[in-house]
Protein backbone atom coordinates (compact mmCIF):
# COMPACT_ATOMS: atom_id res chain seq x y z
CA UNK A 1 0.00 0.00 0.00
CA UNK A 2 1.29 3.31 -1.00
CA UNK A 3 1.82 6.53 1.38
CA UNK A 4 -1.44 8.79 1.67
CA UNK A 5 -2.39 10.37 -1.04
CA UNK A 6 0.34 8.48 -3.71
CA UNK A 7 -1.50 7.01 -6.38
CA UNK A 8 -2.97 3.66 -6.32
CA UNK A 9 -0.94 0.67 -7.79
CA UNK A 10 -1.83 -0.93 -11.16
CA UNK A 11 -4.83 -3.29 -10.93
CA UNK A 12 -5.71 -1.93 -7.29
CA UNK A 13 -9.52 -0.91 -7.30
CA UNK A 14 -9.32 1.50 -4.24
CA UNK A 15 -7.33 4.48 -3.18
CA UNK A 16 -5.59 5.35 0.05
CA UNK A 17 -7.73 7.67 1.66
CA UNK A 18 -5.91 11.16 2.43
CA UNK A 19 -5.31 11.70 6.51
CA UNK A 20 -8.28 13.33 8.04
CA UNK A 21 -6.99 15.96 10.41
CA UNK A 22 -10.85 16.12 12.08
CA UNK A 23 -10.67 15.92 15.60
CA UNK A 24 -6.90 17.08 16.23
CA UNK A 25 -6.16 20.14 18.25
CA UNK A 26 -3.89 22.21 18.37
CA UNK A 27 -2.98 25.48 20.48
CA UNK A 28 -2.86 28.70 18.48
CA UNK A 29 -2.92 32.62 18.89
CA UNK A 30 -6.07 33.73 16.96
CA UNK A 31 -5.61 36.45 14.11
CA UNK A 32 -7.77 38.93 12.21
CA UNK A 33 -11.38 38.50 11.83
CA UNK A 34 -12.33 37.12 8.55
CA UNK A 35 -15.11 37.43 6.08
CA UNK A 36 -17.85 34.54 7.18
CA UNK A 37 -17.65 34.80 10.82
CA UNK A 38 -14.49 33.40 12.17
CA UNK A 39 -10.85 34.45 12.62
CA UNK A 40 -7.72 33.59 11.00
CA UNK A 41 -4.92 31.47 12.83
CA UNK A 42 -1.94 29.42 11.63
CA UNK A 43 -0.43 26.10 13.10
CA UNK A 44 2.78 25.38 11.56
CA UNK A 45 2.23 27.60 8.84
CA UNK A 46 -0.90 26.20 7.66
CA UNK A 47 -4.26 28.82 7.82
CA UNK A 48 -7.07 27.60 9.74
CA UNK A 49 -10.51 29.34 10.15
CA UNK A 50 -11.78 29.28 13.39
CA UNK A 51 -14.85 30.10 15.13
CA UNK A 52 -15.79 30.78 18.33
CA UNK A 53 -12.49 32.87 18.47
CA UNK A 54 -11.55 36.75 19.06
CA UNK A 55 -8.85 38.27 17.44
CA UNK A 56 -5.47 38.57 19.88
CA UNK A 57 -6.69 35.05 22.07
CA UNK A 58 -4.89 32.47 22.92
CA UNK A 59 -6.80 29.19 22.56
CA UNK A 60 -7.19 25.27 21.96
CA UNK A 61 -8.78 24.66 18.64
CA UNK A 62 -10.06 21.44 17.44
CA UNK A 63 -10.21 20.86 14.01
CA UNK A 64 -13.31 20.41 12.21
CA UNK A 65 -12.93 20.03 8.63
CA UNK A 66 -9.93 19.40 6.43
CA UNK A 67 -7.20 16.56 5.56
CA UNK A 68 -3.20 16.56 5.76
CA UNK A 69 -3.73 18.00 1.89
CA UNK A 70 -6.21 21.05 2.59
CA UNK A 71 -5.12 24.31 1.71
CA UNK A 72 -6.51 25.29 5.04
CA UNK A 73 -8.47 24.11 8.14
CA UNK A 74 -11.50 25.01 9.64
CA UNK A 75 -11.63 24.49 13.44
CA UNK A 76 -13.91 25.52 16.46
CA UNK A 77 -12.28 27.05 19.93
CA UNK A 78 -12.68 24.37 22.57
CA UNK A 79 -10.76 25.96 25.06
CA UNK A 80 -9.86 29.57 25.73
CA UNK A 81 -6.25 30.14 27.18
CA UNK A 82 -5.79 34.12 27.46
CA UNK A 83 -9.09 35.50 26.76
CA UNK A 84 -10.11 39.02 25.21
CA UNK A 85 -11.61 41.70 27.03
CA UNK A 86 -14.09 41.57 24.48
CA UNK A 87 -15.30 38.08 25.43
CA UNK A 88 -18.74 37.55 27.30
CA UNK A 89 -21.06 34.14 28.02
CA UNK A 90 -23.10 33.91 25.35
CA UNK A 91 -26.73 34.82 26.00
CA UNK A 92 -28.10 31.31 24.05
CA UNK A 93 -27.18 27.77 25.27
CA UNK A 94 -27.20 26.71 21.94
CA UNK A 95 -24.60 28.98 20.98
CA UNK A 96 -21.17 27.18 20.92
CA UNK A 97 -18.92 24.39 18.65
CA UNK A 98 -20.83 22.34 17.14
CA UNK A 99 -24.17 23.43 18.28
CA UNK A 100 -26.38 26.11 16.52
CA UNK A 101 -24.94 27.73 13.12
CA UNK A 102 -27.04 30.80 13.12
CA UNK A 103 -25.04 33.18 15.22
CA UNK A 104 -21.36 33.91 15.19
CA UNK A 105 -20.78 36.56 17.69
CA UNK A 106 -22.60 35.75 20.49
CA UNK A 107 -19.71 35.47 22.39
CA UNK A 108 -18.68 39.43 21.82
CA UNK A 109 -19.48 42.67 23.39
CA UNK A 110 -21.93 44.36 20.63
CA UNK A 111 -19.54 46.89 20.43
CA UNK A 112 -16.86 44.61 19.65
CA UNK A 113 -18.87 42.85 16.98
CA UNK A 114 -19.34 46.12 15.50
CA UNK A 115 -15.96 46.37 15.31
CA UNK A 116 -15.45 43.13 13.22
CA UNK A 117 -17.92 43.75 11.08
CA UNK A 118 -16.32 47.16 9.89
CA UNK A 119 -13.13 45.11 9.60
CA UNK A 120 -14.50 42.98 7.27
CA UNK A 121 -16.10 45.87 5.29
CA UNK A 122 -13.37 47.53 4.90
CA UNK A 123 -10.86 44.73 3.99
CA UNK A 124 -13.54 43.44 1.28
CA UNK A 125 -13.26 46.91 0.12
CA UNK A 126 -9.74 47.16 0.13
CA UNK A 127 -8.85 43.99 -1.75
CA UNK A 128 -11.82 43.50 -4.05
CA UNK A 129 -12.57 47.31 -5.20
CA UNK A 130 -9.04 49.02 -4.33
CA UNK A 131 -10.73 51.30 -2.24
CA UNK A 132 -9.42 52.29 1.10
CA UNK A 133 -11.87 53.89 3.59
CA UNK A 134 -12.65 53.68 7.19
CA UNK A 135 -16.04 51.83 8.17
CA UNK A 136 -17.96 52.53 11.20
CA UNK A 137 -21.06 50.05 11.87
CA UNK A 138 -23.88 51.91 12.93
CA UNK A 139 -25.98 50.63 16.57
CA UNK A 140 -29.40 49.78 15.58
CA UNK A 141 -32.54 50.03 18.66
CA UNK A 142 -33.64 46.83 18.99
CA UNK A 143 -37.25 45.86 20.02
CA UNK A 144 -37.42 47.81 23.66
CA UNK A 145 -37.26 46.24 27.06
CA UNK A 146 -35.27 43.71 25.80
CA UNK A 147 -31.13 43.34 25.81
CA UNK A 148 -28.83 44.70 23.09
CA UNK A 149 -28.37 42.20 20.32
CA UNK A 150 -31.45 40.07 21.40
CA UNK A 151 -35.16 39.32 20.08
CA UNK A 152 -35.00 40.98 16.71
CA UNK A 153 -35.33 38.93 14.26
CA UNK A 154 -39.11 38.66 12.74
CA UNK A 155 -38.49 35.90 10.85
CA UNK A 156 -36.70 32.40 11.38
CA UNK A 157 -36.37 29.25 9.43
CA UNK A 158 -36.82 26.39 11.35
CA UNK A 159 -35.88 22.96 10.27
CA UNK A 160 -37.14 19.55 11.20
CA UNK A 161 -35.24 17.10 12.89
CA UNK A 162 -36.93 13.72 11.02
CA UNK A 163 -36.25 11.32 13.47
CA UNK A 164 -37.59 13.05 16.16
CA UNK A 165 -40.19 15.65 14.53
CA UNK A 166 -38.69 18.49 17.30
CA UNK A 167 -38.16 21.61 15.25
CA UNK A 168 -34.85 23.89 15.48
CA UNK A 169 -31.94 25.36 13.75
CA UNK A 170 -29.23 23.76 11.90
CA UNK A 171 -25.74 23.02 13.37
CA UNK A 172 -22.79 25.36 11.25
CA UNK A 173 -22.11 23.68 7.76
CA UNK A 174 -24.70 21.10 8.45
CA UNK A 175 -28.09 19.62 7.50
CA UNK A 176 -27.79 18.30 11.02
CA UNK A 177 -30.94 19.98 13.30
CA UNK A 178 -30.02 21.51 17.06
CA UNK A 179 -33.25 21.18 18.86
CA UNK A 180 -34.02 24.37 20.55
CA UNK A 181 -36.94 25.35 23.37
CA UNK A 182 -36.26 29.08 21.78
CA UNK A 183 -34.18 31.42 19.96
CA UNK A 184 -32.50 34.16 22.11
CA UNK A 185 -32.23 36.46 18.70
CA UNK A 186 -36.17 35.23 17.60
CA UNK A 187 -38.44 38.10 17.77
CA UNK A 188 -41.15 37.76 20.97
CA UNK A 189 -43.60 37.81 18.12
CA UNK A 190 -42.26 34.54 16.72
CA UNK A 191 -41.42 32.99 20.15
CA UNK A 192 -45.38 33.23 21.00
CA UNK A 193 -46.37 31.19 18.53
CA UNK A 194 -44.40 27.72 20.24
CA UNK A 195 -43.51 26.17 17.22
CA UNK A 196 -40.47 24.50 19.48
CA UNK A 197 -42.99 23.12 21.40
CA UNK A 198 -45.35 21.53 19.07
CA UNK A 199 -44.24 18.00 17.27
CA UNK A 200 -43.58 18.27 13.45
CA UNK A 201 -43.39 14.89 12.14
CA UNK A 202 -44.12 14.65 8.88
CA UNK A 203 -43.22 18.17 8.36
CA UNK A 204 -39.41 19.30 6.54
CA UNK A 205 -39.44 22.71 7.36
CA UNK A 206 -41.36 25.56 9.01
CA UNK A 207 -41.12 29.29 8.08
CA UNK A 208 -42.49 31.76 10.55
CA UNK A 209 -42.89 35.47 10.03
CA UNK A 210 -44.02 38.20 13.28
CA UNK A 211 -45.14 41.40 11.30
CA UNK A 212 -43.31 44.23 13.30
CA UNK A 213 -46.12 46.51 12.50
CA UNK A 214 -49.32 44.58 13.00
CA UNK A 215 -49.99 41.56 15.34
CA UNK A 216 -49.98 39.40 12.49
CA UNK A 217 -48.22 36.30 12.09
CA UNK A 218 -47.91 33.94 9.69
CA UNK A 219 -46.43 30.28 8.84
CA UNK A 220 -44.83 28.56 6.03
CA UNK A 221 -44.71 24.76 6.32
CA UNK A 222 -43.25 22.31 4.06
CA UNK A 223 -44.61 18.88 4.17
CA UNK A 224 -42.24 15.92 4.08
CA UNK A 225 -44.91 14.49 1.73
CA UNK A 226 -45.57 16.48 -1.05
CA UNK A 227 -48.69 14.38 -2.53
CA UNK A 228 -49.74 13.49 1.11
CA UNK A 229 -52.34 15.91 3.42
CA UNK A 230 -51.29 18.86 4.85
CA UNK A 231 -50.32 18.56 8.65
CA UNK A 232 -52.99 20.38 10.76
CA UNK A 233 -51.33 23.38 12.42
CA UNK A 234 -52.28 24.19 15.63
CA UNK A 235 -50.25 27.11 17.28
CA UNK A 236 -50.37 29.38 20.66
CA UNK A 237 -51.45 32.40 18.68
CA UNK A 238 -54.13 33.14 15.95
CA UNK A 239 -51.28 32.36 12.67
CA UNK A 240 -52.25 32.43 8.96
CA UNK A 241 -50.63 29.05 7.69
CA UNK A 242 -49.24 28.11 4.32
CA UNK A 243 -48.29 25.42 2.29
CA UNK A 244 -44.90 24.92 0.37
CA UNK A 245 -43.75 22.60 -2.40
CA UNK A 246 -40.58 21.18 -3.08
CA UNK A 247 -39.84 23.94 -5.52
CA UNK A 248 -40.89 26.82 -3.09
CA UNK A 249 -44.70 27.68 -4.35
CA UNK A 250 -46.56 28.55 -1.47
CA UNK A 251 -50.30 28.36 -1.07
CA UNK A 252 -52.50 29.28 1.27
CA UNK A 253 -54.21 26.89 3.98
CA UNK A 254 -55.90 29.52 5.89
CA UNK A 255 -55.91 33.08 7.63
CA UNK A 256 -54.75 36.55 5.49
CA UNK A 257 -53.15 36.37 2.44
CA UNK A 258 -49.80 37.39 4.37
CA UNK A 259 -48.83 39.90 6.88
CA UNK A 260 -49.12 43.85 7.04
CA UNK A 261 -45.51 45.54 7.74
CA UNK A 262 -45.52 49.08 9.10
CA UNK A 263 -42.93 51.39 7.28
CA UNK A 264 -41.96 54.53 5.75
CA UNK A 265 -45.04 56.24 6.77
CA UNK A 266 -47.46 53.47 5.45
CA UNK A 267 -48.99 49.87 5.56
CA UNK A 268 -47.59 46.82 3.22
CA UNK A 269 -48.90 43.88 2.10
CA UNK A 270 -46.34 40.90 2.56
CA UNK A 271 -47.72 37.92 1.04
CA UNK A 272 -46.83 34.32 1.87
CA UNK A 273 -43.51 34.29 2.31
CA UNK A 274 -42.43 36.94 0.56
CA UNK A 275 -39.14 39.24 1.24
CA UNK A 276 -39.30 42.25 3.98
CA UNK A 277 -36.16 43.13 6.46
CA UNK A 278 -36.20 40.80 9.58
CA UNK A 279 -35.12 43.19 11.94
CA UNK A 280 -38.14 45.41 13.49
CA UNK A 281 -36.18 49.25 12.67
CA UNK A 282 -34.64 48.21 9.19
CA UNK A 283 -37.06 48.95 6.65
CA UNK A 284 -36.84 52.92 7.97
CA UNK A 285 -33.39 52.54 8.77
CA UNK A 286 -32.35 51.71 5.18
CA UNK A 287 -34.60 53.88 3.30
CA UNK A 288 -33.54 56.74 5.43
CA UNK A 289 -30.37 55.89 4.27
CA UNK A 290 -31.65 55.37 0.09
CA UNK A 291 -33.58 58.81 0.38
CA UNK A 292 -30.23 60.87 2.03
CA UNK A 293 -27.71 59.23 -0.60
CA UNK A 294 -30.38 59.74 -3.71
CA UNK A 295 -31.89 63.00 -2.73
CA UNK A 296 -34.81 62.39 -5.79
CA UNK A 297 -36.69 65.43 -6.32
CA UNK A 298 -39.61 66.46 -8.63
CA UNK A 299 -39.10 65.51 -12.28
CA UNK A 300 -36.66 62.63 -11.88
CA UNK A 301 -36.93 59.53 -13.54
CA UNK A 302 -36.71 56.66 -10.54
CA UNK A 303 -35.62 53.29 -10.76
CA UNK A 304 -36.04 50.25 -8.05
CA UNK A 305 -34.19 47.19 -9.15
CA UNK A 306 -35.05 44.31 -6.83
CA UNK A 307 -37.92 46.07 -5.28
CA UNK A 308 -39.85 43.28 -3.68
CA UNK A 309 -43.08 44.61 -2.05
CA UNK A 310 -42.02 48.47 -3.50
CA UNK A 311 -40.37 49.23 0.02
CA UNK A 312 -38.15 51.95 -1.90
CA UNK A 313 -40.19 53.11 -4.57
CA UNK A 314 -43.00 54.37 -2.48
CA UNK A 315 -40.72 56.28 -0.54
CA UNK A 316 -38.96 57.45 -3.12
CA UNK A 317 -42.39 58.58 -4.67
CA UNK A 318 -42.86 60.44 -1.67
CA UNK A 319 -40.17 63.20 -2.61
CA UNK A 320 -40.92 63.18 -6.38
CA UNK A 321 -44.62 65.12 -7.83
CA UNK A 322 -47.62 63.44 -8.68
CA UNK A 323 -47.26 61.50 -12.15
CA UNK A 324 -43.71 61.47 -12.05
CA UNK A 325 -42.20 58.13 -13.31
CA UNK A 326 -41.34 55.39 -10.76
CA UNK A 327 -40.39 51.42 -11.56
CA UNK A 328 -40.07 49.01 -9.77
CA UNK A 329 -38.65 45.35 -11.16
CA UNK A 330 -38.87 42.09 -9.64
CA UNK A 331 -38.47 38.21 -10.21
CA UNK A 332 -41.34 37.63 -7.73
CA UNK A 333 -44.70 37.14 -9.65
CA UNK A 334 -46.21 37.31 -5.87
CA UNK A 335 -44.16 40.14 -4.94
CA UNK A 336 -44.77 42.49 -7.49
CA UNK A 337 -48.92 41.96 -7.17
CA UNK A 338 -48.08 43.23 -3.53
CA UNK A 339 -46.13 45.99 -4.86
CA UNK A 340 -49.12 47.01 -7.18
CA UNK A 341 -51.37 46.63 -4.16
CA UNK A 342 -49.62 48.63 -2.37
CA UNK A 343 -48.46 51.37 -4.80
CA UNK A 344 -52.26 51.50 -6.05
CA UNK A 345 -52.77 55.39 -5.94
CA UNK A 346 -49.29 56.40 -6.15
CA UNK A 347 -49.14 57.97 -9.70
CA UNK A 348 -46.57 57.05 -11.89
CA UNK A 349 -45.46 54.16 -10.56
CA UNK A 350 -45.39 50.93 -12.47
CA UNK A 351 -44.12 47.47 -11.71
CA UNK A 352 -42.32 44.99 -14.36
CA UNK A 353 -41.77 40.87 -13.50
CA UNK A 354 -38.86 39.56 -14.77
CA UNK A 355 -34.82 38.97 -13.98
CA UNK A 356 -33.64 42.41 -13.39
CA UNK A 357 -31.25 41.91 -16.50
CA UNK A 358 -33.83 40.99 -18.35
CA UNK A 359 -36.34 43.87 -18.20
CA UNK A 360 -33.57 46.68 -18.31
CA UNK A 361 -32.49 45.30 -22.24
CA UNK A 362 -36.23 45.10 -23.32
CA UNK A 363 -36.54 47.29 -26.53
CA UNK A 364 -37.63 50.50 -25.68
CA UNK A 365 -38.05 49.54 -21.93
CA UNK A 366 -36.25 52.91 -20.90
CA UNK A 367 -33.80 55.57 -21.98
CA UNK A 368 -32.70 57.27 -18.67
CA UNK A 369 -33.06 57.18 -15.10
CA UNK A 370 -32.45 60.06 -12.64
CA UNK A 371 -32.01 57.86 -9.71
CA UNK A 372 -31.74 54.16 -8.92
CA UNK A 373 -31.69 52.10 -6.26
CA UNK A 374 -30.75 48.31 -5.93
CA UNK A 375 -31.29 45.54 -3.31
CA UNK A 376 -30.17 42.39 -4.64
CA UNK A 377 -29.77 38.88 -3.10
CA UNK A 378 -26.61 38.06 -1.62
CA UNK A 379 -24.72 37.04 -4.48
CA UNK A 380 -25.14 40.63 -5.52
CA UNK A 381 -25.97 42.73 -8.81
CA UNK A 382 -22.96 41.10 -11.00
CA UNK A 383 -21.39 43.09 -14.49
CA UNK A 384 -24.69 42.74 -16.69
CA UNK A 385 -26.78 44.58 -14.20
CA UNK A 386 -23.98 47.43 -12.92
CA UNK A 387 -23.48 47.90 -17.24
CA UNK A 388 -27.20 48.03 -17.70
CA UNK A 389 -27.72 50.69 -15.24
CA UNK A 390 -24.45 52.91 -15.89
CA UNK A 391 -26.28 53.06 -19.50
CA UNK A 392 -29.20 54.84 -17.91
CA UNK A 393 -26.57 57.72 -16.29
CA UNK A 394 -28.39 58.14 -13.63
CA UNK A 395 -26.86 61.10 -10.99
CA UNK A 396 -27.47 58.99 -8.13
CA UNK A 397 -27.14 55.20 -7.32
CA UNK A 398 -28.07 53.79 -4.25
CA UNK A 399 -27.00 50.33 -3.84
CA UNK A 400 -28.36 48.20 -0.33
CA UNK A 401 -25.92 44.98 -0.04
CA UNK A 402 -25.96 42.63 3.09
CA UNK A 403 -22.64 40.53 1.48
CA UNK A 404 -19.39 42.83 2.04
CA UNK A 405 -17.54 41.09 -0.95
CA UNK A 406 -20.45 41.15 -3.39
CA UNK A 407 -20.47 45.09 -2.66
CA UNK A 408 -17.02 46.01 -3.32
CA UNK A 409 -17.02 43.44 -6.64
CA UNK A 410 -19.84 45.34 -8.08
CA UNK A 411 -18.15 48.79 -6.81
CA UNK A 412 -15.14 47.63 -8.59
CA UNK A 413 -17.28 47.18 -12.16
CA UNK A 414 -19.38 50.54 -11.53
CA UNK A 415 -15.74 52.16 -11.26
CA UNK A 416 -14.96 51.20 -14.94
CA UNK A 417 -18.28 52.32 -15.78
CA UNK A 418 -17.45 55.77 -14.77
CA UNK A 419 -19.07 55.70 -10.97
CA UNK A 420 -17.24 56.38 -7.96
CA UNK A 421 -18.76 55.98 -4.80
CA UNK A 422 -19.69 59.09 -2.99
CA UNK A 423 -20.89 57.56 0.39
CA UNK A 424 -21.43 54.17 2.48
CA UNK A 425 -22.78 53.58 5.56
CA UNK A 426 -23.09 50.40 7.79
CA UNK A 427 -25.27 49.23 10.19
CA UNK A 428 -25.59 46.64 12.29
CA UNK A 429 -28.79 44.93 11.57
CA UNK A 430 -27.83 41.59 12.51
CA UNK A 431 -26.36 41.57 15.70
CA UNK A 432 -24.77 38.20 16.84
CA UNK A 433 -24.00 37.10 13.11
CA UNK A 434 -21.65 37.85 10.81
CA UNK A 435 -24.16 39.81 8.50
CA UNK A 436 -23.94 43.69 8.19
CA UNK A 437 -25.94 45.69 6.02
CA UNK A 438 -24.78 48.58 3.34
CA UNK A 439 -25.65 51.42 1.77
CA UNK A 440 -23.20 52.51 -0.65
CA UNK A 441 -24.15 55.98 -2.62
CA UNK A 442 -22.53 56.22 -6.49
CA UNK A 443 -22.28 59.23 -8.51
CA UNK A 444 -20.16 59.58 -12.09
CA UNK A 445 -16.84 60.16 -11.49
CA UNK A 446 -15.50 63.54 -12.63
CA UNK A 447 -14.26 63.30 -16.37
CA UNK A 448 -10.27 63.79 -16.95
CA UNK A 449 -8.87 66.37 -18.71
Amino acid sequence: MGSAGSKPAAGDDATEAVESLVGDRYEVEIGPVAHGGHCVARHEGRVLFVRHGLPGERVVVEVTDGTATSRFLRADVVEVLTASPDRVKPACPYAGPGRCGGCDWQHATPSAQRGLKAAVVEEQLRRLAGLEMDVEVEAVDGPPGLPEGLGWRTRVQFAVDPATGAAGLRRHRSHEVEPVDACAIAAPGIEELGIERRDWTGVVAIEAAAASGSLDRAVVVTPAEQDGRMPIVELDRPVSVFRADDKGRVKRVHGRAGVREVAAGRTWRVSGNGFWQVHPAAADTLVGAVLDGLEPRPGDVALDLYCGVGLFAGAIAERLADGDTVIGIESSREAIEDARHNLRETQGARFEVGKVERVLTRPGFLRRADVVVLDPPRAGAGRTVVERIARLTPRRIAYVACDPAALARDLKYFAERGYRLRGLRAFDLFPNTHHVECVAVLEPAPKKR
